[in-house]
């Protein structure tokens, strides 16, 4: 008996020393089920909507209005949901999103018409944009400042959990029940995993406080005027989203047309099997980087991270154009993957730049500007692909350059944190 106490203590000591340098607590576990179980469900259906729509008698316009839509409201909900956050709290605005996305399944499962599904989406679609803000406003909140990044990444890591595993259930069930009877049950599905997560955060989520690192609380009142907070934000702000957006207009120019660079233009095309695999390749590359790179910028300044990942977003437009076969995409995909490096880094810098007091609203203005201004690059890319390929490519590296140029001369860092 004594050996198998020792041994659990020793079990348990070994949890709680793996638990703090995840950064990981009882909030943090709160948020993180949260967003693996609402996710999970949101993926199994939303990834097969468009089969669903046109099982309901949608046609191809009602299939392209709802990826506009899902454009768009990532965009629109970033801005209300760090508000929301601000304005009542991290714990009530995630019990608010939670019960508007199962409105949303709902209203699907009970309305089976292409058209209250489209109705239905608005309230689910874009769940990860509204709830970015707060989720992010928690983990910086609850967590030692030199915990953050891990705790970021951790958010970020766990998000692909349901990317990989929900469009898997989700054809299962279509397999099992058809294309409109499938789909319904993993609404179902969705609609019990946010249910389960809503009773996890409330149960584990701290009510709203000051924050673990001491500092007062600011007498700033939440900002719901988006000029009036973009006032708010500093330089280093603005320069540092000035430079991402351009560096998303690097990545965004060709994003669309990658796939067709790899399986149609170059000189030995890859296979769709082959392309799947090049994207499995750069997912894995992004997880393995999240963990290591955290353990690290937590203990350093931010910039060097960030500067690093802006590289990575330039680089790949420039490799890619020289790769002509699979063995050559390998390499160019493991790099598209490092773009993740500094990911989680530039999310902790924006809030750390952003005043007190509506950092959660500051980090929804950031990306409502960002991504309403790239949304073109796309677009825009279209149109350089019809000139050529290579034109399309080489502008978006020109694009990474002048953002990597411009945060490497201005960019703002900050202290380096302490333990």
């Amino acid at each position: 008996m004594g050996k198998d106490a020792s041994a659990l203590e020793t079990l348990r000591e070994t949890g709680r020393r793996l638990g703090g340098f995840l950064g990981l607590q009882r909030s943090t576990v709160g948020v993180l089920s949260m967003v693996v179980l609402v996710g999970l469900g949101e993926r199994m259906a939303e990834r097969f909507l468009p089969i669903y729509i046109m099982a309901l008698g949608g046609g191809a316009v009602a299939v392209g209005l709802l990826q506009a839509m899902d454009n768009l409201l990532s965009a629109l909900y970033s801005f209300p949901g760090g508000y929301l956050s601000d304005r009542i709290g991290v714990k009530k605005s995630l019990l608010f999103f939670n019960l508007v996305a199962m409105a949303g399944f709902a209203a699907a499962i009970v309305a089976p018409t292409w058209q209250a599904v489209l109705a239905g989406a608005v309230l689910f679609i874009s769940w990860s944009a509204i709830s970015a803000p707060a989720t992010l406003s928690l983990i910086f909140r609850v967590l030692p400042r030199h915990k953050r990044v891990m705790g970021v990444s951790m958010h970020s890591l766990v998000r692909r959990i349901p990317m990989a595993l929900g469009p898997v259930l989700g054809g299962l069930c279509i397999s099992l029940w058809g294309e409109t009877d499938g789909v319904r049950v993993a609404f179902g599905v969705a609609v019990f995993m946010a249910g389960v997560a809503l009773v996890l955060q409330q149960k584990m989520i701290e009510t709203d406080g000051g924050g673990r690192d001491g500092a007062a609380a600011s007498e700033l009142r939440p900002e719901k005027s988006p000029l009036k907070l973009f006032r708010l934000m500093n330089r280093p702000m603005k320069g540092l989203l000035v430079s991402d957006i351009l560096i998303r207009f690097c990545e965004q120019i060709p994003y669309a047309f990658v796939v067709v660079w790899c399986m149609k233009t170059i000189a030995q095309p890859v296979s769709a099997l082959q392309f799947g695999l090049l994207t499995t390749i750069e997912m894995t590359t992004a997880v393995l980087v999240y963990i290591p790179v955290a353990y690290l910028a937590d203990r350093s300044t931010k910039k060097p991270f960030v500067l690093l990942t802006f590289v990575f977003f330039t680089c790949f437009p420039l490799v890619l154009l020289f790769c002509r076969s699979f063995s050559f995409l390998v390499g160019a995909f493991i790099l598209r993957g490092l773009k993740e490096f500094g990911e989680p880094t530039r999310k902790v810098l924006i809030m750390e730049l952003a005043p007190e007091g509506c950092k959660a609203g500051m980090f929804g203005l950031y990306y409502l500007i960002r991504d309403v201004v790239v949304s073109a690059a796309a677009l825009g890319g279209a149109f350089l692909w019809r000139i050529g390929p290579e034109v399309n490519l080489m502008a978006a590296f020109a694009f990474g350059v002048v953002g990597t140029v411009g945060f490497a001369l201005w960019g703002k860092d900050m202290p380096r944190s302490k333990p």
